[in-house]
Order: C-alpha cells, then sequence, then structure tokens
C-alpha cells in the first residue's frame, strides 16, 4: 500500500519543477507547504533564476512566507541572547537544542524556517536553579494542571514549558532527550560532554554535530503528532547534506547511535530521507544503519505504511484511506515507546477525554483551512 504522492515533496526536491506548475497546482503547492509548515522553506529553496519565471499571483504568497521566517529567525537569536543573560548566575552552560541550535549555529536547515518555541538542555541536577532563574526573568510555566504537572516532572524528559509573561516566547528545558520511562535510554552525561561552544556567545552550546542529527531523529520518529513532521524531515535531510560534506561522518554517524542506544530512529531517519527526499545516503551507510537498526521485517513493512502516510503535509490532498489510522497508530505508538503499559493506558484515557471536551483553537483554524 503506497501512499498518494505529494507534490510539494516533488518541489521540495527539485525546486526547478516549479516551472512546470500550473496556477493550479500552485494553489495545491501553497495550501501544502503552510499545513506542513513548510511555505517558507520552499520560498528560500527558490532561486533568483526561478523567481523570476514564477507566476505573479504566486509571488506575494512566498514573499510574505519569507518575511516571516526572516521575523522569527531575529526573535530566536534576541531569545537566545536573554536566556544567556539569565544564565549569567548559574554555572551552567546554556545548551540549544533543534530549531534554535540552527539559527545560532547558521546551519542550512536554518534557511525558511518556522519556529514554535526554544529547547533547551541542561543537567538534571540543575532543573530547580535553572527554573528559578527563569522565573526571575520572566518566564512562567503555565496552563498546567495538577497532574500535568506530575507528567512532566516524575515521567517526562522536560519541565513543563514555560512562557515568558511579556513577550509570549516559549522555552522547553530538557535535562534529557527521551523520557526516562522510554524504552531507548540515551546518556544524556555523555551528550553534555560533547556539546560545542557556539561562535560569536560566550555560555551559549549546541551538540556535537553527530548528536545534532541524532537528536532530530530521535525526535521525529518518537513523535506521535506528526502533522509538521515533513518539516522535521526537511531539517533531517539539510543536515545530513551538510555535514556529510565530513568524511568521517557517516562513520561516527553509526558509531554513535550504536553508543547513544539511537540506532532504530537513526535506521528510520536515514531511510525516510532517502526515500521522499533523496537524501544521499551512501549504501555503506545506508546497510550499517539496517544491521544496527531496522525492525523485523513485519514491523518494517508496517512501518513503511505507516511513516508514508504520516509524514506527508495534513492536508486533504495527501491522504488517503489509511491515513488517518496510520496517525492514530503512530501516536498510540509514541506513547508506548515513552512509558511502560501501566502508566499508558490511564495517561491515553485522561489526554482523550481531556481532549474531547476540551477542543483547541487549531482544531477550529483547521477545519476553517480546509
Amino acid at each position: 500500500m503506497i501512499a498518494k504522492p505529494c507534490l510539494l515533496t516533488q518541489v521540495l526536491v527539485k525546486p526547478e519543477r516549479c516551472l512546470e506548475l500550473s496556477l493550479r497546482d500552485w494553489d495545491l503547492v501553497i495550501r501544502q507547504a503552510r499545513r506542513a509548515l513548510l511555505l517558507s522553506r520552499l520560498a528560500s529553496s527558490v532561486n533568483e533564476s526561478i523567481h523570476g519565471l514564477i507566476p505573479d499571483l504566486v509571488v506575494p504568497h512566498l514573499l510574505a512566507s519569507k518575511c516571516l521566517a526572516d521575523k522569527q529567525l531575529h526573535i530566536i537569536k534576541y531569545e537566545v541572547d536573554r536566556i544567556q543573560e539569565a544564565f549569567q548566575s548559574l554555572d551552567a552552560p546554556v545548551v540549544v537544542l533543534k530549531g534554535g541550535a540552527y539559527v545560532v549555529s547558521g546551519l542550512p536547515p536554518v534557511h525558511g524556517r518556522l519556529f514554535s518555541d526554544i529547547d533547551i538542555l541542561v543537567h538534571k541536577k540543575s532543573l530547580d536553579r535553572v527554573e528559578e532563574v527563569m522565573s526571575s526573568h520572566g518566564w512562567m510555566v503555565t496552563h498546567v494542571d495538577a497532574y500535568d504537572e506530575h507528567y512532566y516532572r516524575e515521567w517526562m524528559h522536560e519541565l513543563p514549558p514555560m512562557k515568558h509573561v511579556r513577550r509570549g516566547v516559549v522555552v522547553d528545558i530538557h535535562h534529557t532527550i527521551l523520557p526516562e520511562t522510554a524504552c531507548f535510554h540515551p546518556d544524556p552525561k555523555k551528550l553534555m560532554a560533547d556539546i560545542q561552544l557556539v561562535s560569536g556567545y560566550e555560555n551559549v552550546y549546541t551538540l556535537s554535530d553527530i548528536d545534532m542529527v541524532l537528536h532530530s531523529a530521535t525526535h521525529l520518529f518518537f513523535e506521535g503528532e506528526l502533522e509538521h513532521g515533513l518539516r522535521d524531515l526537511v531539517d533531517l535531510d539539510a543536515l545530513l547534506r551538510h555535514f556529510s560534506k565530513d568524511e568521517n561522518f557517516w562513520d561516527q554517524l553509526i558509531e554513535r547511535a550504536a553508543e547513544m542506544d539511537l540506532t532504530r530512529p537513526l535506521y528510520y531517519a536515514l531511510r525516510y530521507s532517502q526515500q521522499m527526499l533523496e537524501t544521499p545516503v551512501p549504501d555503506v551507510a545506508m546497510k550499517a544503519s539496517m544491521t544496527i537498526g531496522k525492525p523485523p521485517a513485519a514491523l518494517s513493512w508496517l512501518m513503511d505504511v505507516l511513516f508514508d502516510r504520516a509524514l506527508m503535509p495534513d492536508h486533504p490532498s495527501c491522504d488517503d484511506a489509511f491515513t488517518p489510522l496510520a496517525r492514530w497508530v503512530l501516536y498510540i505508538r509514541s506513547h508506548y515507546l515513552r512509558m511502560p503499559f501501566h502508566l499508558l493506558i490511564p495517561h491515553l484515557v485522561r489526554k482523550a477525554i481531556k481532549k474531547r471536551f476540551s477542543p483547541t483553537q487549531a482544531d477550529v483554524s483547521k477545519l476553517e483551512e480546509n
């Protein structure tokens, strides 16, 4: 069972295909890209020679999305500076993760990327002090009931999200990259041991290049809500293309995945980025990842069926009859991977009840846009 083809991925892989699009095609691509948070990325990938041949009706959409991405980039840089100021009283580094790390390091995924929050990593023993310092600088925990508070602090790999009272920017403070109840256990001490200082900062770090890739893969393939999964896969594609310029990259990536107990998410990352975005993964690296990370044949087939659908933009044009089921199964899977069964069932029941009686604004917006 192969998922429906997606026009957006075709254009992302080869931007020159934009020249073949009709206005009707452009309308569809723009809708798909907006839902995937990739319209600004598409705008950034269209070079000047192509840009001059794009229909006039399309150009304002691309320019507006690029302006939004540029604005968010400046906001992230400003907020990282504010976090660094807050940490001045602590004997602890500011380790920026995911999108924020791409911004401060100037890595390729930053081009046209949109952001929802800033993620940082700290030592678990520093959590109380970090939370206290962040609170004193205006970041506060919001919209968390007693159950959620317990859920985050006892089971999760991060504190409840903290939102700045004036600027509205959300910071997620992690002490590792997976919940301690998860079935895989990457060692946070090893992550912190290899962090690298960002040029131009006094106390802002990122994970090592290799660990950045592994974290991106782990975040995506342990995630249960994959409406923006394609954006994260595009990030992975950009990281792999960039870091693989180092001739030792692939060997180090495979070795580190085994060391950090992250062979399965790495296999999925290489497989689906190569399959959907034509990422140039060497055969040797692909075979090595299969040897250490590929699941049994039946499970591998099932994951193809699920991810081929769930990683597409959350838009009706990309759905088939199996897509809703695929997204639901992966949602359940993500929780199963994160917590033992005796915690899983009551947690899912509670979330289902809460969602049933508390529809979000995102749900309303989603209906309106379709």
